[in-house]
């Protein structure tokens, strides 16, 4: 059985300034919003982000931005986030920005134990500064370490009470990886299920990898929305 928390702020109240956080989600898609939430009302200063992205300016981890909570951020892409672009075109953040497929790469890797990996990506531009690159097959490829967290917030669907989680549609993204590679994964689920009620075979986080588990409602903002044109009739 795993700790089940009602508060949120509870449920982050071992998270300390200057933690390691890593961040589940893709853009606002399966982002574990009301955790992100707490982090901003606790003030908690100094953190290193390991995250896809760094959500919007009003929304997800771009409130910890505009706390000024974020000292570092590993991520892919700058993405929707004004406030992200103008702090790091400020030199008020640091950045560590790494191809997407190597980013998921290095946290499945600490997740699964394995200290580092050999990959194409990032041959021969500014990445593989610094860094140990090999031949295999003809082919030069570059030494990626493996990435591992203090803390790892992750969003579900549905969850039970021994931390067995599955996730709902692309809302999967980078949860599963980021979970496993937490020395602390706190799971948020929209529904808490009762021990059985998941059957095994949809179960895509065991619950060997969640330490903590709360049940709360998101809000699941829209990121850039798009509607169609209304058509005037002639």
């Amino acid at each position: 059985m795993k700790q089940i928390y009602v508060s949120f702020q509870e449920a982050i109240e071992e998270i300390h300034d200057g933690a390691v956080i890593m961040v589940g989600g893709f853009g606002l898609c399966g982002i574990p919003e009301n955790l992100i939430l707490a982090l901003a009302e606790k003030k908690v200063r100094n953190l290193t982000i390991i995250s896809n992205n760094c959500g919007v300016d009003d929304w997800g981890l771009g409130l910890l931005l505009k706390n000024k909570q974020i000292k570092k951020m590993i991520a892919s892409y700058v993405g929707e986030n004004k406030e992200f672009e103008r702090q790091v075109l400020a030199n008020e953040i640091e950045i560590e920005l790494i191809p997407q497929g190597t980013l998921a790469e290095k946290i499945r890797a600490g997740g699964a134990g394995i200290p580092a990996f050999y990959t194409p990506a990032g041959v021969g531009t500014k990445i593989a500064d610094g860094k140990e690159i090999r031949e295999f097959d003809n082919r030069e490829y570059l030494l990626e370490t493996g990435l591992r967290a203090d803390f790892s917030l992750i969003r579900a669907e549905k969850g039970d009470r021994m931390g067995n989680l599955i996730y709902n549609k692309t809302a999967q993204n980078f949860n599963p990886i980021i979970a496993a590679a937490g020395r602390v994964t706190i799971a948020e689920v929209e529904q808490l299920a009762e021990i059985g009620e998941l059957r095994p075979e949809q179960i895509h986080t065991p619950g060997v990898y969640v330490q903590k588990i709360i049940e709360g409602k998101q809000q699941k903002r829209i990121e850039r929305l798009t509607v169609r044109k209304e058509e005037k009739n002639e």
